[in-house]
């Protein structure tokens, strides 16, 4: 497609993108030239490829450099023209050091028995895939589920939140920890137990206890706090997914957590795709109904992905922190239409015929 074809481009402010995109461009000159972008995603070519924009970059004019280094290729389906695009933000999450009062749920790290296994070491079509695991005797098993993990206190508490807050803040994989002195400190992903992720408003709507419409982080919070402490545990337990923290400090407050690429995302600049399909680093023109922005067009960054992020053109927009980002996030759910920036030599290769 030609660049007239994409939508409001001219209009686009573009400059937090490319910030994020330098990010990308400095990690991945760290790589060697033939390594893949993606052990199984098909778009996205060599790390060479986008080493040789990434040196052309221009920080006087970065709308030129995109239009003159890239190529925009919409993304389509067998199935469909468009994906699933949701939000998620940094929570700041009231914490004490010690369990008190109504803080009585533990943000855990990562316990000593949670391993990783990198099956691409065992088969070179299993690379870029790893599993969770334990060793029990001689055998490599699943590590344990939500409710095993909290009745046998695997991982050292961190901290103590309120068991909303702490359930939250595993799902959107990072927060930012206010301690009853004013310390502030992020809580960064460390990992997660290889469990699958389940919908706790997904499961609400199936009871029917709530309307699609008001699945949302703000309609689960009410369900859960007119139901109570047990029927809010037995809630959580519907999803056997748990996640682990770290401790880090807020070196620099405008700059949101390490995604899954290893770097700070940006606010409104980031987005988490599905690795299996999209590369880390890619630039991508979406096009989707927000919060107080029907209609909206905008550029982001592949730099992160999640539990529930799985499929091609499946989407999830980071919004940054703070309560504006939290009400934009619990309520984004829309189509969305894409477009990759490709470097040439990566497009024409993708485009020819197999």
């Amino acid at each position: 497609m030609d660049w007239a074809d994409v939508l409001t481009w001219p209009d686009l402010d573009v400059s937090s993108a490319y910030t994020a995109f330098v990010r990308s461009c400095i990690s991945l000159g760290q790589l060697p030239a033939d390594t893949p972008m993606s052990p199984r995603a098909r778009i996205g070519g060599r790390v060479g490829d986008w080493q040789s924009v990434c040196r052309e970059r221009d920080a006087g004019n970065p709308r030129a450099y995109f239009e003159t280094r890239f190529v925009p290729v919409r993304v389509t389906t067998n199935e469909a023209d468009s994906g699933l695009l949701t939000g998620y933000y940094e929570p700041e999450v009231e914490v004490r050091r010690h369990r008190e009062g109504a803080f009585v749920q533990p943000i855990r790290q990562r316990p000593d028995d949670l391993l990783s296994a990198d099956l691409g070491a065992f088969s070179d079509e299993l690379a870029g895939l790893r599993v969770m695991g334990r060793v029990e005797g001689s055998r490599f098993v699943p590590y344990r589920e939500r409710d095993a993990i909290e009745i046998e206190n695997a991982g050292e508490p961190l901290a103590w939140g309120r068991p909303i807050d702490v359930f939250f803040l595993q799902i959107q994989g990072s927060g930012r920890l206010v301690f009853a002195d004013g310390e502030t400190v992020r809580a960064a992903f460390s990992a997660h137990n290889g469990q699958p992720y389940v919908s706790i408003g997904r499961e609400l709507v199936a009871r029917g206890e709530l309307e699609l419409h008001q699945a949302s982080k703000a309609g689960i919070e009410a369900w859960l706090n007119e139901h109570g402490p047990d029927a809010t545990a037995e809630l959580f337990a519907v999803n056997p997914r748990y996640v682990f923290f770290g401790l880090e400090s807020l070196s620099d407050p405008e700059l949101g957590p390490r995604g899954a690429a290893g770097l700070p995302l940006t606010p409104m600049a980031s987005i988490a795709v599905d690795p299996e399909f999209l590369p880390y680093g890619v630039p991508v023109v979406l096009s989707a109904d927000l919060p107080d922005a029907p209609g909206w067009t905008g550029l982001m960054v592949t730099q992160d992905t999640g539990g529930a992020i799985r499929g091609p053109m499946r989407g999830d927009f980071f919004y940054g922190w703070g309560e504006v980002a939290e009400r934009r996030a619990g309520s984004t759910r829309s189509r969305s239409e894409w477009i990759v920036l490709l470097p040439h030599a990566v497009a024409e290769s993708l485009l020819q015929p197999a």
